[in-house]
């Protein structure tokens, strides 16, 4: 090596990532022998030399961790991040937060920002779109990074992903509504070119096939506006939809009020599921069944699997589905 070697080349030459480099360089009792000894091999093999000096720099920024969120409008992408922050916080970690607005190009700037501000690590729900490039840059700076709740880069070895099992969900809810006695059961909201709309249609598909019942889908945007809109559609449809699941509760919501304003008796002439199982989904008037994704528990599980990343230098499994329940309440139910 002509330059000389950094704690970034001992990471990758010893298979670990940099933060477990400057724990080992730091004596940190939380390094297991094991990884110790192949770090400091990997030290002597490149002849690394420890710049205390400029790791005295960047110590304020050693225990931060970025926490990148496509939405943070939506109340289930907000949830997730607060309770992933606090158990950041429990831990002595710091986060820094950015809503990246379902903008690849605004996640990319906010990203490469963090990397030059010398982030530990980030945990990123992304945004759709052309992001090569961001995890390109991820990879070579050899930041440990965390996919969750949506999955946007194939390279789940070196990018592990982790969310909750959509895929059950939509079986769940779909068997559900068929168990109380629907047959014409429309999947409404979710845009068709997303990996996270197939994931929780899946599951549906499935449970309406095992019926011998055929898919009824309205694709849109996953919002309340979306959901008014298609109430009025729903109700008047002939023949008669009889039942949908909502491809969030968001959607859901906004059907539950567009059809409360027809005079439709939801839970008895129509039956309504949704999915995410956000608060507003208890709160509501009938309360929402939904498919409860237990997104807190995810959030406070995802962030303790990121500290134990970099605490011990192991990477998580390259994919990870978290259980899911259904919360069944009055639109359903009746």
């Amino acid at each position: 090596m002509s330059r000389r070697p950094t704690i970034v080349d001992v990471a990758h030459h010893a298979g670990v990532s940099k933060s477990t480099v400057s724990l080992v360089l730091q004596n940190s009792p939380l390094v297991r022998p094991s990884t110790r000894a192949g770090v400091e091999a990997s030290i002597a093999a490149l002849a690394y030399v420890y710049n205390r000096a400029a790791a005295n720099l960047r110590s304020a920024h050693g225990d931060l961790v970025g926490l990148v969120i496509n939405d943070l409008r939506n109340p289930f992408f907000t949830e997730f991040a607060t309770s992933a922050q606090m158990t950041f916080a429990a831990r002595g970690y710091a986060t820094v937060i950015a809503n990246t607005d379902e903008d690849a190009g605004i996640q990319d700037r906010v990203i490469a920002t963090m990397i030059e501000h010398g982030v530990s690590a980030f945990v990123i729900s992304p945004a759709y779109g052309d992001t090569a490039s961001t995890f390109d840059r991820l990879a070579r700076a050899g930041t440990p990074t965390m996919q969750v709740l949506r999955r946007v880069d194939p390279r789940t070895p070196l990018f592990p992903f982790s969310a909750p099992d959509y895929v059950t969900g939509g079986a769940l809810a779909t068997r559900h509504l068929i168990d109380l006695g629907a047959r014409r059961i429309a999947f409404v909201g979710g845009l068709p070119d997303r990996p996270v709309t197939h994931e929780r249609m899946e599951g549906h598909l499935a449970a309406l096939a095992a019926a011998g019942l055929a898919p009824i889908a309205y694709p849109g945007r996953p919002s309340r506006a979306f959901g008014r809109d298609m109430a009025r559609g729903l109700a008047d449809a002939r023949p008669r939809i009889d039942a949908a699941l909502c491809f969030s509760d968001l959607v859901a919501l906004g059907m539950l009020s567009g059809l409360h304003a027809r005079g439709v008796r939801i839970g008895r002439e129509f039956r309504l599921a949704g999915f995410d199982d956000i608060e507003e989904a208890a709160l509501a008037h009938p309360q929402l069944t939904s498919v409860n994704c237990g997104i807190a528990e995810f959030g406070r599980s995802a962030a303790a699997t990121m500290l134990d990343w970099l605490e011990t230098g192991a990477p998580p499994v390259a994919d990870h589905r978290a259980p899911v329940r259904l919360a069944a309440r009055a639109s359903t139910l009746g």
